[in-house]
This record gives structure tokens, C-alpha cells and sequence, in this order.
């Protein structure tokens, strides 16, 4: 009996270790770049006083900020719509660092834009707290549902599919009628129905407008608009066509009260169209601070005895998004300050690059009057545990570290600057990004010393043993025959102590700095990028223009190079409007070329929900992202997000995986064995 017993101890103990291993797999993962700050105008001066009197701000009464100086504010190109603004008043109490009572404004009025579907002419809305809203009345600012899906894109239903909108709205098509040229639509929220509608394509405009009751207390609100294009009989299934499609949140839609409370924004006014709010209390930008300004708005502050500041939007909703410059209409100049995709440092006001168009004729940039300049700078490395600065390049707005501090043309991106604090156990590894790992091999408590190893897609690089008891606790490890150069700097790591867990010896990281050594580059003189191919390097300088005239076609995006393209509005080339734009990845969302996710996505007969359905468009509106979409509309088959992210991203702790990339045990899996380990020893006693 007692073989029995310790024998099914033994297998219990098994599966312990087993089970064990596999919760330590499940809990291994790797975050992505899950924030992004969309910034507006760099401010400088010695004082508020000094920045509302420099004319290069405002006009010595306010400085203030709407969508064509701050990208993250609504904004529509075709029809120069910016509804929000954000001023600084100078007020008696306005000075120093302390923005006076009532001094900080920020105003939103209701404007018109068209819809993407052009028959349908226009709508009112409104950009709140840098979302886009409609509202439940157009001459009434205080009542808001958010924007899902504005859109002209090409859909196909069969009978029985679902549409998945976004946000829990579905539209199915319940039957389809070719010979009568009809399709039964039905609107669906979260599962449950809203609305049907029979729309015919062989007589008046094919367009159902689904209208619903006690939306905040209004009756008759547009809630959806379907176009549909067609019907016709596949090989084997009647289909639908859809072309035209908006949508709005309706069953969360708000109310704006006088006594709500937006951060530091709670004296709120509204007078029809228009919403006015401002502080009530004083509010003092502190230096080295994220000041908190309402609904996702802050001001970041430099650490600088200079005041330096710009205002920003925080997102963390998973998803692709344009970050722009300035709105311009002839020749232009854009630098760090003034768009935000460019590369800058706030605490030294360092910024690298400059995009210049000299000259315009009509909607044509001539030969050689686009240049794309970017300069070494200097800036600090977050952990001042490593003394200094170090060489940093924008270069087609992502962050690059030039390989000698005086040659810009061989560059490797920066893949991780941070002063967060990880622990390692022995064994353990820290995943950096983009395929490097540190592992600590050995952890000496009594020593006061870590041995830790450097590796790229696992295969070992360089290691160090790093001690905490002298010396200034860095490994800077150097590696050479990166682009021809040796001794190169590409990993930082500052250990802040070494002690003894309850099981486990530890060692703490509180620095780390690391460049992509492996896929460093190399700038050419012959080198081309998009209509940027003249080629210019000059020591620490890199400047490239165009060896041919550029056409800034209407309603267009025109690629520069690298990523950065123009935004072109709908407008006769003597009424030339446009924008430079990057595209910005929070999450792990597919980049598509129109800045949305793939759009609305088909389920066959249940409703298709997606984790990710909020992802703001070239104009803030909320559109779904399907991860396993069977059909996706027809201008972007086949698109499927990425698995994993490319960005640049703040490294993770990675628990218990070995050299190989498999998973080792850890507290579970060692108290499993120590079990383990008695059970034999009762099976040896009781023989």
C-alpha cells in the first residue's frame, strides 16, 4: 500500500512539473510599442512671459493651437475643417511656469465635412479632446456619439453574412434578391437587433439611412448609412455590394454638462455649436513633468532651467496613425517643432531633421526644390548612470545612431534608451527587441557579482562579469566589423544590485542601451529614396533632394521617401493645400496605405468580434481591425495584421527561457522537482 501511495505521489509530482512548465510558457511574453505621443508646437523661452510676448508664438495677447499646428487635433485637408484649439491666455496671473485661472482655453466648434461616399454631400462634426464626434443635432455641441466608420471601400455580402462595423455593430444580409435587385439588410449591436431594411438597386439612391430613438433624449438620429452598389448571383451565392458606409457609436453617445470636469479643464461653457472650457485653478508647468491637461491631453515639460514645453496626445489604442506636419499651401519649411513625425529631444532641444520646398509653381515642386537635411546631434542617455551622451540622427523620422559621431552615413537604429528597473534570475533572459537577449548565466550574491551574456536571435555575441562592488557597475560591450568599423558601442547595461530571493539569486538592471548593430546601414552618395535621390554627405550632415519636378496631384498622397509621403488635398492646384505624414504603429495593427486597419471584416453568420476596433483613421475615425477576417474589402485582400511588431520597443522581462529559446523551469517547475526528489527518497526508505 505504501509503494501505492508513493508511487501516485511520483506521478503526481510529474504532472506538478509539467503543468508548471507550461504556465511559465504561457506567462513568457513580449509586450509591443503600446503608446504613441502625437505632439504639437515646440514652445522656448525664459518664461511664460517670454514665450506669449515672442511673435514667433502668437501675438503677445495668447498662443494658440488648432489642427493645422497640431496634428493630433481633428482635422479635415479637403475642406480646411479644424474645429479645436487650444490657447494659453496671457492674464495677470500668466507668468514664470504658472498658467493664471482661466488662462488655458481649450474651444471646440462644430464644422461640416463630406462623407467618403461623395452622394451623400456632408455632415456635422466635431473633434472632442482630439476624437472625432458627431453630434445628435448639428447646431447643438453638447450632445455626442463618436465617428465608427466613414467609408467608400467595396464590401461584398453573401446571404447570411455579417458585416462587422466596429464598436459591436454588425450588418447582415438576410437575403438577397437578383432578380428583383434587392438585398434585406438587418443592424445588429453586440448580437442583438437594431433595425432592418429591404434596399432596392433598381430605383431611387440604393441607400438605407437606419434611423433610431432615445439616443440621449433625441428621436430620429442617423445612426448608420449603407450604399449599396449591386447585387448579382456568384458561382454559387447571391451577393450584395456594398460602397458607401457610415456609422456612429450612437449606443454611447454623451452628454456635455456646464458642471463636468475634464482634468484640469472644468469650467465648461456651451453655447449651441460651440464648447468652451478652461481651468478654474492655476496650473504650474514643473520642469522635468507630463502635466495632465484633460481626456488624454498633457503638456510635457523639459528638464531645462528654460521653459520648454509642448502639448500632446497620448494614444494606446492599438491601431495605425498619421502623424503630420503643419498645413501648408506654397513653399514650406518643416523641421521638429512643427511636425511631429521628425525626431526630438526635449530636455536639450535637440532636433536633426528639416524638410524644405523652396518653391511651388501651381502644384509642382521644380528639380531640386525638395530637401530633406538631418544633422548629428547630442543627447543624454536616460540612465545617468552612464555619464554623458551620446551621437543621435533622425533619418526619415525614425531614430538612428551614426556608428562615429562624426559621419552620418553609417547608421544603426536605436533599439532601446531606458532607465526602467528589470529583474534576472540565474538563467533568465530579458528580451531587448528585434531578436537581442541578456541573460544572467550566473548570479554571486556572496561576490556581489552577475555574469551576463549578450545574444542575437540566440546565438551568443559578447558576455561580462559585471560587479557591483567597484567600478561604476557598466558593461559597455563593443563589437567589431559593423559596417567596416571596430570597437563599436552597441550594448549599455548599468547593474543596480545583485541579492538573494527566497529561491532564486538576482540580479537587478536599472540601465540599458542597445542599437540594431546587425542591420546597421550604410548612406551612399548614389543611394535613392522614392523622389528624394540626390544624394548629398558632408561629414555629420546628410542632405538629399530631387533630381525631378514632383507633382502634388489632388486628393493624393505623394511618397518623399522612407516613409514620409505628402497628404494633398481635393482642391484646384491654385488652392494647393497639403502636409508631410508618417505612419505610427501602436500595438500590433497592420499599417495600411489610407492610416486605418483593414476595415470592416466579414463573418459567416455570427458576428465577427475584434479585439482592436477602435483605430483612429486620417481623420480620427474609429474603424475595425479583423484578425481573422475570412473576407476583407476589395481594395486591401488578403492584408493580415503583423504577428509582431517592428517598432522600436522597451524591453520585457523574459521568464525562464534558455540560449535555445525554450523554457526552462522556474518556481513552480523547482518545487515540482523538489517534491520529486522526496517521493524517491519514501519509496528507497519504505523498501
Amino acid at each position: 500500500m505504501k509503494r501505492f501511495v508513493a508511487s501516485a505521489l511520483a506521478a503526481l509530482m510529474l504532472l506538478t512539473v509539467f503543468a508548471s512548465a507550461a504556465m511559465a510558457d504561457g506567462n513568457n511574453t513580449t509586450s509591443a510599442n503600446n503608446t504613441l505621443e502625437i505632439r504639437g508646437p515646440v514652445y522656448n523661452g525664459s518664461s511664460l512671459t517670454d514665450i506669449l510676448a515672442n511673435n514667433a508664438y502668437g501675438n503677445g495677447t495668447a498662443i494658440t493651437m488648432d489642427a493645422s499646428k497640431f496634428a493630433a487635433f481633428f482635422y479635415d485637408i479637403d475642406n480646411n475643417v479644424t474645429t479645436e484649439s487650444l490657447s494659453i491666455k496671457n492674464t495677470s496671473d500668466t507668468k514664470d511656469r504658472v498658467i493664471g485661472k482661466d488662462a488655458l482655453v481649450y474651444k471646440t466648434t462644430i464644422g461640416q465635412t463630406d462623407y467618403k461616399y461623395g452622394d451623400w454631400g456632408n455632415y456635422s462634426v466635431l473633434g472632442f479632446f482630439a476624437d472625432k464626434y458627431i453630434p445628435l443635432k448639428s447646431n447643438d455641441a453638447s450632445k455626442l456619439a463618436k465617428l465608427v466608420l466613414d467609408s467608400d471601400d467595396k464590401y461584398t455580402l453573401k446571404t447570411g453574412e455579417k458585416l462587422d462595423l466596429g464598436d459591436g455593430y454588425s450588418l447582415e444580409a438576410k437575403q438577397v434578391d437578383v432578380d428583383g435587385k434587392k438585398v434585406w439588410l438587418e443592424l445588429d449591436k453586440d448580437g442583438q437587433y437594431v433595425d432592418d431594411q429591404i434596399v432596392s438597386t433598381d430605383s431611387g439612391d440604393s441607400t438605407w439611412t437606419c434611423k433610431v430613438d432615445g439616443v440621449q433624449g433625441e428621436d430620429n438620429v442617423p445612426v448608420l448609412k449603407v450604399h449599396v452598389n449591386q447585387v448579382f448571383q456568384g458561382a454559387v451565392d447571391s451577393i450584395a455590394q456594398v460602397d458607401g458606409l457610415w456609422l456612429i457609436d450612437y449606443a454611447n453617445a454623451i452628454k456635455i454638462n456646464s458642471d463636468d470636469e475634464y482634468g484640469k479643464l472644468n469650467n465648461v461653457a456651451i453655447n449651441g455649436p460651440t464648447i468652451t472650457i478652461s481651468n478654474d485653478d492655476t496650473m504650474t508647468l514643473t520642469k522635468d513633468s507630463d502635466q495632465e491637461i484633460g481626456q488624454g491631453l498633457y503638456f510635457k515639460v523639459a528638464d531645462s532651467d528654460d521653459l520648454r514645453f509642448y502639448a500632446y496626445k497620448q494614444i494606446t489604442e492599438p491601431g495605425t496613425y498619421q502623424v503630420r506636419g503643419q498645413v501648408a499651401s506654397g513653399a514650406a519649411k518643416w523641421d521638429a517643432s512643427n511636425f511631429a513625425g521628425f525626431f526630438y529631444d526635449l530636455k536639450k532641444n535637440v532636433q536633426t531633421e528639416s524638410l524644405n520646398v523652396t518653391k511651388v509653381d501651381g502644384n509642382v515642386i521644380p528639380k531640386n526644390d525638395l530637401v530633406y537635411k538631418t544633422t548629428v546631434g547630442n543627447v543624454d542617455y536616460q540612465s545617468g548612470d552612464f555619464n554623458g551622451s551620446y551621437p543621435v540622427l533622425g533619418f526619415f523620422a525614425d531614430e538612428y545612431v551614426p556608428l562615429k559621431a562624426s559621419d552620418a552615413s553609417k547608421l544603426a537604429k536605436l533599439v532601446v534608451d531606458s532607465d526602467d528597473k528589470y529583474t534576472l534570475k540565474t538563467g533568465e533572459k530579458l528580451d531587448l527587441g528585434q531578436g537581442y537577449t541578456l541573460e544572467a548565466k550566473q548570479v554571486d550574491v556572496d561576490g556581489k557579482k552577475v555574469w551576463l551574456e549578450f545574444d542575437k536571435d540566440g546565438q551568443y555575441v559578447d558576455d561580462q562579469i559585471v560587479s557591483t562592488d567597484s567600478g561604476d557597475h557598466v558593461w559597455t560591450c563593443e563589437v567589431d566589423g559593423v559596417q567596416g568599423e571596430d570597437n563599436v558601442p552597441v550594448l549599455k547595461v548599468h547593474v543596480n544590485q545583485v541579492f538573494q530571493g527566497a529561491v532564486d539569486s538576482i540580479a537587478q538592471v536599472d540601465g540599458l542601451w542597445l542599437i540594431d548593430y546587425a542591420n546597421a546601414i550604410k548612406i551612399n552618395t548614389d543611394d535613392s529614396y522614392g523622389k528624394l535621390n540626390n544624394v548629398g554627405i558632408s561629414g555629420s550632415t546628410i542632405t538629399i533632394s530631387n533630381d525631378d519636378s514632383l507633382t502634388l496631384s489632388r486628393d493624393s498622397d505623394v511618397e518623399i521617401g522612407q516613409g514620409i509621403s505628402f497628404k494633398v488635398a481635393d482642391t484646384q492646384a491654385d488652392q494647393l493645400r497639403y502636409y508631410p505624414f508618417v505612419e505610427k504603429t501602436v500595438g500590433n495593427e497592420t499599417t495600411s496605405d489610407n492610416n486605418t486597419a483593414t476595415g470592416p471584416s466579414i463573418s459567416g453568420g455570427n458576428v465577427s468580434t475584434s479585439e482592436n476596433a477602435n483605430v483612429t483613421s486620417e481623420e480620427n475615425a474609429n474603424v475595425t481591425s479583423e484578425e481573422n477576417a475570412n473576407v476583407t474589402p476589395e481594395e486591401n485582400a488578403n492584408v493580415t495584421p503583423e504577428e509582431n511588431s517592428t517598432s522600436t520597443q522597451a524591453p520585457t522581462q523574459e521568464n525562464n527561457t534558455t540560449q535555445d529559446g525554450k523554457k526552462s523551469p522556474g518556481f513552480g517547475v523547482l518545487s515540482g522537482i523538489v517534491g520529486l526528489a522526496g517521493v524517491v527518497y519514501l519509496v528507497r526508505r519504505n523498501n
